[in-house]
């Protein structure tokens, strides 16, 4: 394996702490051309240490997941975006479970304008964002919570999500396969995202495009489970594909936002796109 240089070295440590690179500003930073950083991320990506996405690179997927304050930073624009769209699919007056994860958390901070909703979750973060607006309801599961990002988990959690049948479930994933497995990392929090989607008339998933080039070995579900999917960009076309042939409607929240590179091989299904 070929030594990586100090520069490369310094991009992957960012990468790291923050979740992502992006071209422009590590070009900035270290007062080279955007040629230069791109060839530094591509043998960082050959190192199968990042992934690259449109504009820079990610920290590339393992067995763990990122850490929670780096996730915050991968896609974030486009996680806001997501989240203002899925919020905008859900009517006043309406229970709801919203389960973990940071654009599962920008799907609550669009939803503060609602009124009448009773929200169940077992993200602690999303009761912090909700409990305060008068006109929405708030229950938090209970069992042990996972000190990394807040998240309510084990079999407490999951019988408390059992007692409920509401309207909507708003779910994340870490990964999505190509062939519609929706994946994550830890089986204790997959527990409570399957017990979520059994006990809601409409699923929502909400992921970034992200999630299509990485991997985690624990199955939550199938897409097929799913009635709606809100992400930034076309899918990929097998994904589109299924999507089609299962009736779920794909919103593209972002959809302008697409890598060039990757056009080739995505079929765009029918959707709908919110500016």
């Amino acid at each position: 394996m070929t030594v990586l240089s100090n520069r490369q070295t310094e991009i992957l440590n960012i990468a790291r702490a923050h979740g992502r690179v992006m071209v422009e500003d590590l070009a900035r930073r270290f007062e080279v051309s955007a040629q230069t950083i791109r060839k530094d991320l591509n043998d960082l990506c050959d190192h199968h240490a990042l992934t690259r996405i449109h504009g820079g690179a990610i920290i590339a997927s393992g067995v763990e997941n990122l850490a929670y304050e780096a996730r915050r930073f991968v896609a974030a624009e486009e996680k806001k975006a997501i989240g203002a769209a899925a919020a905008g699919l859900i009517p006043n007056g309406c229970s709801l479970f919203i389960n973990i994860g940071t654009t599962t958390e920008e799907v609550a901070s669009a939803l503060t304008s609602h009124e009448d909703l009773l929200v169940i979750t077992n993200n602690l973060n999303v009761a912090m964002l909700l409990y305060r607006y008068p006109r929405i309801e708030v229950i938090v599961a209970g069992g042990a919570v996972r000190r990394a990002d807040g998240a309510v988990i084990g079999s407490t959690a999951t019988g408390l999500i059992g007692q409920f049948k509401v309207d909507y479930a708003i779910i994340g994933a870490s990964a999505i396969d190509q062939d519609g497995a929706l994946l994550d990392f830890d089986y204790r929090e997959v527990q409570v995202a399957q017990a979520i989607i059994s006990n809601a008339r409409s699923v929502m998933l909400v992921a970034d495009s992200t999630k299509f080039r990485r991997s985690a070995p624990v199955r939550i579900a199938d897409i097929s489970q799913i009635n709606t999917f809100v992400t930034d960009v076309a899918l990929p076309a097998r994904l589109a594909e299924i999507c089609q042939a299962r009736d779920i409607q794909v919103v593209e929240a972002n959809p302008g936002a697409r890598d060039a590179d990757e056009a080739d091989t995505e079929l765009p299904p029918a959707h709908t796109s919110v500016p």
